[in-house]
């Protein structure tokens, strides 16, 4: 890190901890040179993520919309608030490891469908009803039968 008092580039950390927001760590540094101190703040830098809607009209990654999902499909199911947290965190990080800046809401869906179906079964089926818009009983049965299969 550049000093920016005398433009050194050798300063050395004498302090870190996380920062009032717990999204960064804040460092005090000493330049090396003119002896003197300042702080410095680290954060992750995250990609904007894009979503492209099966219509192709683009609209920001809301993580809410996940929840909403994942929560609906395990209504009523014995799964502890925070394994579906877990569940949720899991899913977001796949779709950020990725890499992406925009991502087909069709790819975040089958990584729902995925951990849903590692999840419970029965939540698995409810998602996938709404997510590929079963249109008769006999689709509905088409799925159950790949569960049971597996």
């Amino acid at each position: 890190m550049k000093c920016p008092f005398c433009g050194e580039e050798n300063t050395r950390v004498i302090d870190s901890r996380p920062a009032e927001d717990n999204n960064s760590i804040r460092r005090r540094r000493q330049c090396d040179k003119c002896q003197r101190r300042f702080t410095t703040y680290e954060k992750v830098e995250t990609i904007p993520l894009v979503v492209v809607k099966k219509d192709m009209t683009r609209e920001p990654y809301d993580r809410s919309k996940i929840e909403k999902g994942v929560f609906k499909s395990c209504h009523k199911r014995p799964i502890p608030v925070d394994k579906l947290n877990e569940t949720v965190d899991i899913i977001e990080n796949t779709i950020f490891n990725l890499e992406y800046k925009e991502i087909p809401s069709n790819t975040i869906g089958e990584i729902v469908m995925e951990k849903l179906k590692e999840l419970d079964a029965v939540a698995y089926v409810r998602f996938a009803s709404v997510y590929r818009e079963f249109k008769d009983v006999s689709t509905f049965m088409d799925e159950i039968k790949k569960i049971l299969d597996t």
